[in-house]
């Protein structure tokens, strides 16, 4: 008999329609189908769902739900959101998705390291000049967190010629990493950092984390790269941080809001670049094949795959 595993999203009908397809296409004697289709006895069964920013609501109609398996990396809303402490929560860790996340930041950090904002702004002024080049071995990257995105970017850096800097909330250890941890090691990272890339999970020690006093500890005429959340860097801080120019540059793809708003400062800062949030893109292919490991194992087995510490939120 076929098991029925409810998906529940906020997503489009065409991402869920792919999310499904790729699902199901690794799976076998369970089927993953729309919440909606599934009628009361059925989501009384359920004991997992997959999910992809659900409506809490949703799930709370689903009264013996054990787990949940994200197709998202990103956990912070789900474990605001989601109802039940006994509800464990299983995060994507898609190992493309560290692969994509580290092209990215060898890619902004390229066009930091290579000047390209400063050169876009002399192609506008028509100015032919040549600005001084250093080589990777002469800028050192730091990189806040140190989990798989982290640790693929740094090794992408590292092979790339660039020294690399990385803290994590604990001491820990990474090839070809000089790593620092606690408030002490996080001052010591801005303090060497040409160029900061923010990696971190958002959790309530990390909101506001980048603020006037840890900005002001950077280089002067640093740059910082966000692809973790945006309110881990506060925006009104950043600006200050640009406008007295002690900042060169940030490159933002994540936003305290999004879609970003059409009022917002940040699109029309010179100093700024703003992305869409595309940095690392989860890949539905390779996640959903990830998800379907997890649940045909859980139902050979009934082992739950490792799940989000709630009390740290990752």
């Amino acid at each position: 008999m076929t098991k029925l595993i409810p998906f529940v999203g906020r997503i489009t009908p065409r991402e869920r329609e792919e999310c499904l397809q790729a699902l199901n296409a690794h799976l076998s004697s369970v089927q993953v189908i729309p919440l909606a289709e599934m009628n009361a006895a059925a989501r009384t069964q359920a004991e997992l769902a997959v999910v992809a920013n659900p409506d809490p609501t949703e799930l709370a109609t689903l009264p013996n739900l054990k787990w949940v398996q994200s197709l998202w990396a990103g956990v912070e809303k789900l474990v605001a959101e989601l109802p039940g402490e006994h509800i464990q929560i299983v995060r994507m860790t898609d190992p493309q998705l560290a692969e994509t996340m580290s092209e990215a930041v060898l890619a902004w950090t390229l066009y930091l390291h290579r000047d390209m904002p400063a050169y876009r702004r002399q192609q506008v002024e028509k100015n032919w000049h040549q600005r001084p080049l250093k080589l990777p071995s002469q800028r050192p990257i730091g990189i806040l967190g140190l989990g798989k995105l982290g640790r693929a970017s740094a090794r992408k850096l590292s092979a790339n010629g660039f020294p690399v800097l990385g803290w994590s909330r604990n001491p820990t250890e990474a090839e070809n990493v000089q790593t620092f941890s606690g408030e002490d090691g996080l001052a010591e990272i801005l303090r060497r950092s040409a160029i900061l890339v923010i990696l971190l999970p958002l959790t309530p020690e990390t909101r506001g984390l980048m603020d006037d006093e840890r900005f002001a500890q950077l280089p002067a005429e640093s740059a910082i790269i966000n692809f973790a959340r945006g309110p881990i860097v506060q925006t009104e801080a950043l600006l200050r941080t640009l406008d007295r120019q002690h900042l060169g540059h940030a490159v933002l793809d994540v936003f305290d809001t999004e879609p970003l708003p059409a009022s917002s400062p940040l699109w029309s800062h010179p100093d700024i670049t703003v992305l869409p949030h595309i940095s690392a893109p989860t890949q539905t292919e390779t996640a959903s094949r990830v998800a379907a490991e997890n649940i045909q194992n859980y139902f050979e087995t009934g082992v739950i795959p490792p799940s989000v510490d709630r009390s740290v939120g990752y």
